[in-house]
């Protein structure tokens, strides 16, 4: 089902990965001490700007802020919208 949202200008749509439920060493995290998420997949993405077009495409990894964007919920789906800026770094 596409999702019917465009984001304008430099805006991303990203879909937050689920949290580590485990640590590597095997140690179960509860809930109540779970991390915000900071990795995600591009689900849309905005034309740019004219001086500065986005490099970021729909289906890719990221990593973001741990405070970046902004939340929506969609279809009882979270999302984050947020400038391309705000992203980190292409996974």
């Amino acid at each position: 089902m596409a999702l019917n949202i465009k984001p304008l200008a430099d805006r991303v749509l990203i879909e937050p990965l689920e949290a580590e439920t485990t640590t590597a060493s095997g140690i179960i995290i509860p809930d109540n001490a779970k991390e915000k998420p900071q990795k995600g997949k591009v689900v849309a993405v905005g034309k740019g700007t004219k001086d500065e077009p986005t490099t970021v495409k729909k289906g890719e990894t990221v990593l973001y802020g741990k405070y970046a964007g902004t939340e929506l919920k969609l279809d009882g789906k979270d999302y984050l919208i947020m400038r391309e800026s705000d992203i980190l770094a292409i996974v």
